[in-house]
């Protein structure tokens, strides 16, 4: 069999020619002596014409047969505006079922009625269908420009292996068994980390890959067990020469897709980005930056404001203009509850109408501070103040979500902007509660801000980091770093999360070697392909740009993968099952 023509192709110039098409039946129209069919492959929709003479030929052909047909094109009277092949139809002289079909579980159309569950299960038909099709399209042409940009600008793309070695801090390994060597795992990896610095090492100087990784955590929208990466590292470069890369993919790639040219890149610090958006992927397609207010209630009364305080907590505030009439009093109750899954002990608000305030705390403070609060922050009639008085990093983080949710509940977001921004400086350590130690917030290979060299082992909770993320839109687009180049600032690292020389020989001890063989000065990134596509083709389901996703509990419907395997596999393996308890 070999079509001449797509069925996306064909136009009105092309009337008269003789052309055979293949593809599926998307709809069948039988107006008796008439019958129509739609044909429908990877490229589009073109209407097949079985006249009187010809109709017995589709009989027996029903929606998502696969046929081929032969005919010759012709301009239609009415054109379908809707198709771009909309002006012609291709007359019927022959046509061949290559293929029959069983009634198909789920309308294959644009719109469906069909549940995700159902969808997965049958994802080869749910791919069929437009919205599916375009996004995994359109994922091929980022990959597609981002390996041209890439490569114009000296980048080697390399593989690095799938099996490798477990290492901590990140997410769970997903473990491999191993045949040839019992009681041994390979890891798949959580990212090619180790690999691109070592092709650093290696004097590869500028690599990519478009690479595959693997993290066994709990998933949410945007997140899949096995993802895709675009990942750099560059040699000899600074942050400026990594930021000047990523910008170039960018504005590319909206330039080429969606026609957008003017496109920013402010940098904002990770601490100042706390402080304004209570988020380090803040979302900065509207404003509403909070403010901390503390100062006006230095004398308050106000216990809960005065209680704060003195346990050396912040008062931070959000202000929302014209959203006095959006907001009931039911409505600041939910918030209230809300702004508490956050942590924080709870939501004050004034609401600024007919030239006088209202709200929870309205009798609570005096004329005074409300007087100071109205010209400080210049409240005008129907504006909405928010405040939350707690400890700096609940405070923060409480109202940042809050400023999100409200963002989206009072249409501040325009859906059809894209607003980046770098952030920077992350810290170096985090706290672990549950394992007692301080651990790396990026990873163990991150080098420190030059200012605090001396806070590495001394100081971790006041110690930054040359981590940097790239933020779009609300969401972690990137993260990466300068990386460790000098093997006697990273045994201080090692020492500071709390290693011993036999942990990091055990877990990093090939690649701590290969830094006594001269080892260049290098960064990187990892680019999420799901989360750009995602944005990019306006979803918010991760599983929208992916061909074959797993379930928020990690599980293939239609493969039903995981599953068991058979006793033989086991013991070769040398594997017992236990059921957990």
């Amino acid at each position: 069999m070999n079509r001449d023509h797509t069925c996306g192709e064909l136009r009105k110039s092309d009337a008269g020619k003789h052309v055979k098409l293949a593809g599926w039946v998307a709809k069948r129209r039988n107006l008796g002596s008439i019958v129509f069919i739609d044909l429908r492959d990877r490229y589009g929709i073109t209407q097949i014409t079985f006249d009187e003479e010809h109709n017995e030929l589709v009989r027996d052909v029903r929606n998502e047969y696969v046929i081929e047909v032969e005919g010759m094109v012709s301009v239609k009277e009415t054109p379908n505006p809707k198709l771009e092949t909309g002006e012609v139809e291709v007359l019927a002289e022959t046509c061949k079922i290559l293929s029959a079909a069983k009634t198909t579980p789920m309308i294959i159309a644009d719109e469906t009625d069909a549940l995700e569950d159902l969808r997965l299960k049958y994802r080869y038909l749910d791919i069929r269908r437009n919205p599916i099709k375009e996004k995994l399209l359109y994922r091929d042409k980022i990959t597609t420009i981002v390996r041209r940009v890439l490569h114009e600008d000296d980048f080697v793309e390399v593989e690095t292996p799938i099996l490798s070695k477990s290492t901590p801090e990140g997410a769970r390994d997903y473990l491999v068994p191993s045949r040839l060597y019992n009681g041994r795992f390979y890891a798949l990896p959580q990212s090619p980390q180790q690999y691109k610095q070592l092709l650093m090492i290696g004097g590869m100087d500028r690599y990519f890959q478009i690479a595959r990784c693997f993290r066994d955590e709990d998933l949410r929208a945007d997140r899949q067990p096995e993802f895709t990466q675009i990942d750099i590292e560059m040699s000899f470069a600074e942050e400026e020469d990594i930021f000047a890369v990523v910008e170039k993919i960018m504005k590319t790639l909206f330039k080429e897709l969606k026609g957008i040219e003017d496109l920013a890149f402010p940098r904002i610090r990770y601490v100042d980005a706390m402080d304004q958006y209570g988020s380090d992927k803040p979302d900065i397609r509207f404003e509403n930056e909070m403010m901390d207010i503390s100062s006006l209630f230095k004398n308050t009364e106000f216990v809960a404001f005065m209680n704060c305080l003195e346990q050396n907590g912040v008062i931070k505030s959000l202000v929302f203009k014209d959203a006095a009439s959006h907001l009931s009093r039911k409505r600041f109750d939910e918030l209230n509850e809300f702004v508490k899954i956050y942590k924080a002990k709870g939501l004050a608000y004034l609401k600024r109408e007919n030239d006088s305030f209202s709200g929870s705390v309205n009798n609570a403070l005096s004329e005074e501070e409300k007087e100071t609060l109205r010209k400080e922050l210049n409240l005008e009639n129907g504006d909405v103040l928010l405040m939350i008085a707690d400890q700096k990093a609940i405070a923060n983080v409480a109202l940042g979500a809050l400023r999100k949710k409200l963002g989206q509940d009072l249409g501040l977001i325009d859906e059809n902007k894209y607003s980046f921004a770098w952030i920077t400086e992350f810290p170096m350590y985090e706290y672990s509660e549950t394992e007692n130690r301080w651990v790396s917030a990026h990873h163990p290979f991150t080098a420190p801000r030059d200012e605090d060299m001396d806070k590495l082992v001394t100081d971790q909770a006041n110690c930054y980091s040359r981590a940097y993320d790239l933020v779009l839109n609300g969401y972690e687009l990137l993260s990466g770093s300068v990386r460790i180049h000098d093997s006697e600032m990273q045994a201080k690292v090692f020492d500071a999360l709390g290693l011993t020389k036999e942990e990091i020989r055990n877990k990093f001890g090939f690649f701590i070697e290969a830094f006594d063989y001269g080892t260049p000065p290098h960064l990187g990134v990892g680019i999420g392909l799901e989360r750009l596509t995602m944005i990019m083709t306006g979803t918010d389901n991760i599983k929208d740009v992916v061909a074959f996703p797993k379930t928020a509990s990690a599980y293939c419907l239609m493969s039903d993968a995981p599953n068991t395997v058979d006793d033989i596999q086991l013991k070769e393996l040398g594997i017992d099952i236990i059921e957990k308890e």
